[in-house]
């Protein structure tokens, strides 16, 4: 991704994290994030148990395939494998994406 590609997607991924994340007093237990690795960016659920230690839960990997600008959408299975997610799998912008993961109508996302 370009620099003004991966500013407009921190833009976006800012707004959707503050419209999703728990509320302030529960934030140390459970949080939402993301990372951006390469042409991707993974939703992922932050927790922490009850002896301290932090499980990083993947929820969601959005590609951005240059030469087609579309975004490819992928959901962890069971196998702990990417997989393509079938009702959406590529779009023209991030904010479908993130509706469609809000939405989760299959309870790929967020079970």
């Amino acid at each position: 991704m370009s620099e003004l590609e991966l500013a407009g997607v921190h833009r976006t991924m800012a707004i959707y994290i503050a419209r999703r994340r728990p509320r302030p007093e529960i934030r140390d237990r459970l949080d939402i994030g993301y990372s951006v690795e390469n042409q991707s960016i993974i939703l992922h659920e932050d927790r922490r148990s009850y002896d301290g230690s932090r499980l990083i839960a993947p929820v969601a990997k959005v590609t951005w395939i240059k030469a087609q600008s579309t975004w490819k959408v992928f959901w962890m299975r069971a196998d702990l494998r990417w997989h393509r997610y079938e009702p959406l799998v590529t779009t023209r912008t991030l904010d479908n994406v993130l509706d469609e993961i809000d939405a989760d109508p299959y309870g790929c996302f967020w079970g």
